[in-house]
């Protein structure tokens, strides 16, 4: 159990210190050069380097201090290391890479590709169980003290940050900084719940021992029988229950289209937890 855990702290960091460096590399390649204030602390940067010139990566990492300290406070242990790692590294990200020779400034193409860098590195970050700070931590504040759901409270943080934009920007980036935030939200539902590739397999049959056989021996996964009656016909048949990898997915098809009586659903699974997928297959088992 330890060995798993400690594994699992080590993936989870490597998510946080990848994702932190994507939202970083997002926001000096695309977002900052194509002046698009896509909420949070970043569009809190972009709009004070528009007005004062103050670096991003300073700015950025001064707000989040007082930020951090508030949310242990009021958090307390919400605001793990994790989270300490993800609120400091993005700042420094920037800071090493605010000279990079290459950057985008067309406010369509920054609003499109920083949305989904951006959306792929938060959707990392959390995936480690990680936060970036900023007005992500505001939101949760807001969230502690107001009752509102983390969406509405996120959704009321930036966009307060949207319209202080539209006072230094114009109409039109500001609407761009909207997209890019619309995108961003997109790109990391793919990353956090998309990405899976196993399968739900539903098996309504009067042949429960063929199709157990067929699961065990040709794909090796555990399965759940549970008891049901047809609709049509009031005859007593088994559902059969599998979750499955993909390509154990297109083989038990195959085998599945073999026998015409049973009838078969396969619905995408966004994660599985459990053994044969977080945990080893045959973990604690004696073979």
């Amino acid at each position: 159990m330890s060995r798993h855990h400690n594994q699992s702290i080590y993936r989870d960091y490597f998510f946080i210190f990848i994702g932190a460096t994507l939202v970083g590399l997002s926001y000096n390649i695309f977002l900052l050069p194509a002046k698009l204030a896509a909420g949070g602390l970043s569009g809190v940067s972009t709009i004070l380097y528009e007005l004062f010139r103050l670096s991003p990566a300073f700015t950025q990492f001064i707000m989040n201090i007082p930020i951090f300290i508030i949310g242990w406070m009021v958090l307390g242990r919400d605001f793990s290391k994790k989270t300490l790692v993800g609120t400091f590294w993005v700042p420094f990200v920037i800071w090493l890479s605010q000279d990079l020779p290459f950057h985008v400034t067309n406010p369509l193409l920054g609003a499109l590709y920083g949305g989904i860098v951006l959306g792929l590195g938060l959707g990392l970050v959390y995936k480690g169980n990680g936060s970036t700070g900023g007005t992500a931590a505001i939101a949760q504040i807001v969230k502690k003290f107001t009752g509102i759901s983390s969406g509405y409270s996120q959704f009321i943080v930036d966009g307060l940050v949207v319209i202080a934009s539209l006072v230094v920007f114009n109409l039109e980036l500001t609407l761009f900084a909207l997209m890019a935030i619309y995108i961003t939200g997109k790109a990391i539902d793919v990353v956090q719940i998309d990405t899976s590739r196993t399968k739900l397999i539903l098996i309504i049959t009067e042949h429960e021992d063929k199709i157990q056989a067929l699961i065990k021996e040709e794909i090796d996964r555990g399965l759940t029988k549970v008891r049901s009656i047809g609709g049509h016909t009031q005859m007593e048949k088994t559902m059969i229950l599998c979750v499955a990898e993909q390509q154990e997915a297109v083989h038990l098809k195959k085998r599945l289209q073999e026998d015409d009586s049973s009838f078969v659903i396969f619905l995408n699974a966004s994660e599985i937890l459990g053994r044969g997928f977080t945990l080893d297959k045959y973990d604690g088992q004696k073979l």
